[in-house]
């Protein structure tokens, strides 16, 4: 039973690990709507890629694949996001 439960567990979490990550997405998909990137946070953005890499690069050192794949999808993400708010500010 325990396992079953993990295994549909893991399953959640890596669902889950992509769609936090959408955050990114949604704010550079606004900036590139409006063209405008001044109501933004810079620092809140830059500490959450930073944070993504790092949770990306953990779980490639403890070989946990989800937390690697979704946090790489959110470093990726964030970089775009970044690239947005420099780009339009």
């Amino acid at each position: 039973m325990k396992e079953k439960f993990l295994l549909y567990y893991k399953h959640y979490m890596y669902v889950i690990g992509f769609v936090g990550q959408l955050v990114f997405v949604f704010q550079a998909n606004r900036i590139w709507q409006t063209g405008c990137s001044s109501d933004v946070s810079l620092l809140g953005f830059l500490s959450a890629f930073i944070s993504t890499c790092s949770w990306s690069f953990y779980g490639y050192l403890i070989g946990n694949p989800i937390l690697m794949r979704a946090n790489a999808f959110g470093a990726i993400a964030g970089s775009v996001c970044l690239a947005m708010i420099f780009i339009y500010s």
